[in-house]
């Protein structure tokens, strides 16, 4: 097969136009527009250490979605804002499901979750070990004060699973923006969605509480969803605590559709709408809850955060022939006691951070398949899960232009598990390699630990270069070590690590400013599932490339950007990986485009007094292989977004957004299995009508 060429030459020339069309503008405008772009760079960013830091000076990737494109996006589904982030995809899947891919492949499978931190407020959706692949739908993003992602490895404040990045959605600050807010949108194939924001502010007390909840009939048949989401939200100001309570709830009740099946089938009018699962569904509910406490003390300034933490889940596995029904849940328990200080040199942050869980799965098959995929329970258990860390974070201005960041993290991560159902196969004694296999009751503890420094430095007050080396890691999920087959009774697995190093650079040109990082990574003791179905660990991948995203703000309310990267994702090591017939070492990694970004073009202005915002949005997605033997390859596809929000009194206003403007054909995520090409068809042209009324 001939491989499509690293950069397409529609995507050079793509990308070529529109920096020129940029650097030309900001040669014209650069003088009237540097305070827009030095903005960008110096927006203030809380992830890194959970203190706000000027993002200019950080020794680390990172990216932030504001407010304001949330709003203008007005995200059907995560991927189409998250687009907006250098190296980060969102693979969408059916409804409201979804894959990461952040400075990655799209990592699929039990544990292909682990390997991204995803928060909110900085407290993980899910439990350590309990991660999930669609965990991002437990979070209301859509009304968020922020979304803010760090590329690589985390800082010492994030411990197990922050090893290719962190997604971290900020709610938003009940003090800012109009009290009250109310939108209701309609877009096709009976799509309706309502929002409202109250906010009330009374002396040192802010509360803040934000709804949104959508009805979607589906373009695909019986493949339509109900979600809501709920976020609440008080701060208070005292003499001597700050305190900030929130709480967050989601529910999701879909309708799902499988892939379509047949080479470019996504391109078939006669298979675009089949749904081949309609008997297919999940339902998913999430709450959480948190309370930071913040005050100055002699030794510094101390937070005292505790947090609850409740999922439950059930689907049909309906990408799996035999179709068994799988329920699985968590509750969690965690506390966050950190001490931190500053001054004109130096800051630092200490802290320790515990989580304690109860995780529970259970797997049953309702219609007798095969002497191997038998009728009945194949899997029934509890953990019982403790995470345990002490980490600390400091930052040292050496000179008048060298910085210095150093962290250092410490984690204990074990599991009791439980075992409700017989110990061992769960087929009959006469079937030969049975495809479920329950180990017998047994404890694992993982200990882990990682370092990060990093150095910058000031070429002038408005541009810096960073270096940072770092290390991340991930101990084994609870469904790598207990959800076990072909009669493998333990699962002997240790901890994936990850160990990264970053060259960026940083900084505004008038009215340009752009964020550029080269990066190298090295993985080892991969999980995966060899050719006899068993979970083992010790391969090893690598991961190259280039990231980067540069905006420009001109003259009378232009503007425009482009977020891209250009990477390699490699098989690193000879593993014998389930799905391979050949030696796959050198191979890229099944569903790792080389490139892919997006970039937009639009004006902020003011007609007869009523403002007016308008947006075209390009997206690439380069193509990819979608098996470790590289035999078979997705061709890629371009889409166009355009919306259009305008006021249209002082308290109405309305958002167009049209979606795949061309009506293009293409596949949200491909991939190839059970010997057959499979496609989660893309949505066609869609035109959204938002209207809102937001009273002053």
């Amino acid at each position: 097969m001939t491989r499509t060429p690293f950069v397409t030459t529609r995507t050079f020339f793509s990308l070529s136009g529109l920096l020129a069309g940029i650097l030309a503008a900001t040669a014209q405008t650069a003088a009237q527009s540097s305070e827009q772009a030095a903005s960008r760079i110096e927006q203030v960013i809380v992830s890194a250490s959970r203190e706000p830091e000027v993002g200019l000076n950080l020794a680390l990737p990172w990216a932030r979605i504001d407010d304001e494109a949330l709003k203008l996006t007005g995200a059907v589904h995560i991927n189409q804002i998250m687009q907006r982030a250098p190296g980060t995809w969102i693979s969408r899947g059916n409804g409201q499901e979804s894959l990461v891919a952040l400075r990655s492949p799209v990592l699929t499978g039990s544990g292909g979750c682990g390997a991204f931190y995803t928060a909110w407020d900085g407290i993980s959706l899910r439990a350590p070990g309990f991660c999930n692949v669609n965990q991002l739908f437990d979070v209301n993003s859509e009304q968020a004060g922020a979304i803010e992602v760090i590329r690589g490895p985390g800082t010492a404040v994030y411990g197990a699973n922050a090893v290719h990045g962190v997604i971290n959605t900020l709610t938003a600050d009940p003090r800012q923006g109009p009290e009250n807010a109310y939108a209701v949108e309609a877009g096709p194939d009976d799509y309706y969605r309502v929002r409202g924001e109250f906010r009330a502010r009374h002396g040192d007390h802010a509360l803040g509480a934000y709804f949104n909840g959508v009805a979607d009939g589906g373009y695909k048949d019986n493949a339509g969803f109900d979600q809501q989401k709920l976020t609440l939200r008080h701060d208070f100001i005292g003499e001597q605590w700050e305190v900030t309570n929130a709480l967050e709830a989601t529910n999701l009740n879909q309708e799902t559709s499988g892939f379509v099946a047949g080479f470019e089938a996504y391109k078939d009018p006669d298979l675009k709408t089949v749904n081949p699962n309609p008997e297919a569904y999940r339902d998913s509910f999430a709450l959480r809850a948190y309370s930071r406490w913040q005050r100055d003390t002699n030794l510094g300034h101390l937070s005292i955060t505790p947090y609850v933490r409740r999922t439950t889940m059930e689907f049909l596995q309906h990408f799996l022939p035999w179709q068994a029904t799988e329920k699985n849940g968590q509750e969690s328990l965690g506390l966050r006691v950190a001490l931190s200080d500053s001054n004109e040199g130096f800051s630092w942050r200490t802290g320790v951070d515990i989580d304690a869980t109860r995780g529970w799965l259970r797997e049953v098959q309702d219609d007798d398949f095969s002497p191997n995929q038998p009728i009945g329970v194949h899997y029934d258990y509890e953990v019982d899960a403790l995470s345990a860390a002490l980490y600390a974070q400091g930052n040292w201005q050496l000179t008048s232009r060298w910085g210095l960041a150093a962290g250092l993290r410490l984690e204990e991560n074990s599991y009791d598990y439980n075992n409700q159902t017989a110990d061992g196969s769960a087929c009959a004694p006469e079937a030969s390699n049975c495809r479920f296999f329950r180990p017998a009751d047994r404890e694992d503890d993982f200990s882990n630990g990682s370092v990060n420094l990093g150095l910058t430095y000031a070429l002038s007050d408005s541009h810096r270069v960073y270096l940072r080396g770092a290390q991340g890691f991930r101990p084994p999920q609870a469904a790598e070590l207990y959800r076990l087959q072909s009669g493998q009774e333990v699962a002997e697995l240790d901890s994936e690590t990850i160990t990264s190093v970053d060259l960026g650079m940083r900084g505004n040109l008038g009215a340009l400013s752009y964020d550029a990082s080269i990066y190298s990574m090295r993985k080892e003791d991969v999980i995966f599932q060899d050719a006899d179905r068993q979970n083992v660990s010790g391969a090893k991948t690598r991961h190259e490339g280039v990231e980067f995203s540069v905006y420009w703000t001109g003259q009378s309310g232009w503007y425009a950007g482009i977020d891209g990267n250009v990477a390699r994702h490699r098989y690193d090591s000879a593993a014998n990986l389930l799905g391979s017939r050949l030696d796959i070492e050198g191979n890229d990694i099944d569903t790792a485009p080389r490139h892919f970004g997006s970039a937009r073009f639009g004006r902020d202005l003011t007609v007869n007094n009523r403002d007016l915002r308008a947006e075209l949005e390009w997206v690439h997605m380069g193509s990819y292989y979608l098996e470790p033997d590289n035999q078979h390859e997705y061709e890629g596809h371009e889409l166009l977004n355009l919306r259009v929000a305008m006021d249209l009194n002082r308290d109405f206003s309305t958002t167009l957004r049209v979606t795949n403007v061309l009506d293009e054909d293409y596949a949200e995520r491909a991939d190839f299995g059970f010997g057959s090409y499979r496609y989660f068809v893309g949505q066609p042209r869609g035109v959204f009508l938002e209207f809102a009324y937001r009273p002053e």
